[in-house]
């Protein structure tokens, strides 16, 4: 049975797939009317030509209303044995067909080539496309772009020119907010009473006459307050480790004398 695009080993789904690598066609979803359409252009444009430039525009007119009598048509004139309504059938047997005439056309270039050797280039291409997936990425598309400034609105980061320096402070905020142990420590912390003083409250100790400015340096002197916090808990930590190995001396009372 088909299931999001993908078909199982009786259904040639397998197949199916590796013909479509073959052709170097991969955006194919088998569910999707569009997607479909679109597959069938692309083989015609691309491998097939069975049509002249020229007459290919009732098979182009994907959102037309007359495109499966279009299908139909075409199907006829390449001789396929199966109807358009059995789309699993005709599509692996025009795949099969648009391969055989890829190698034809390529005799000499796919000659060398055995199944064992694209199986073994495959699995090489899978296994550094899932070693580093970032590298695969445009971070100057347009979609990567867009990406960030959906990301950036969700958490509440502010906005800026360069939308790489987005990305960064994206990822401080989901490294030092959203991973488990941060997840964890901030339940933790919401089960006791934390008093909450709200920044205009909060005393600076001078006025630079620009309130914007103002808030900026109450929000530095905080972050420093709290720095100073860790680092004054990380020493009393490490006083009250050296207190335990020296509060409690062991003494050999055998070598202790009783006056002169």
């Amino acid at each position: 049975m088909i299931n999001n695009g993908y078909m199982n080993e009786n259904n040639s789904g397998l197949k199916n797939s590796s013909r479509k690598q073959n052709l170097s066609y991969t955006l194919f979803l088998h569910s999707d009317e569009v997607s479909f359409r679109n597959l069938i252009v692309w083989l015609e444009d691309q491998k097939i030509r069975h049509y002249k430039i020229e007459d290919r525009g009732p098979l182009r007119n994907i959102q037309g209303g007359d495109w499966p009598v279009a299908l139909s048509k075409y199907l006829d004139e390449l001789k396929c044995p199966h109807k358009a309504t059995d789309r699993t059938m005709m599509l692996d047997w025009i795949l099969g067909y648009a391969v055989r005439l890829e190698y034809g056309d390529n005799v000499e270039k796919y000659k060398p080539l055995t199944w064992e050797k694209f199986s073994s280039t495959q699995s090489e291409k899978r296994q550094a496309m899932s070693s580093n997936p970032l590298e695969d990425l445009d971070f100057e598309s347009a979609d990567f772009k867009a990406g960030v400034a959906s990301l950036a609105t969700l958490l509440e980061v502010p906005p800026h020119t360069d939308h790489k320096i987005v990305c960064k402070a994206i990822c401080l905020i989901v490294k030092n907010k959203l991973t488990k142990g941060a997840v964890e420590k901030a339940k933790s912390d919401a089960g006791g009473k934390q008093d909450v003083v709200p920044l205009e409250q909060t005393p600076l100790g001078f006025d630079s006459g620009d309130y914007i400015i103002n808030d900026a340096a109450k929000i530095l002197r905080l972050l420093h307050i709290q720095d100073l916090r860790v680092l004054q808990t990380r020493i009393n930590e490490a006083i009250v480790q050296v207190q335990n190995l020296t509060a409690n001396p062991k003494t050999d009372t055998r070598l202790g004398k009783v006056g002169r």
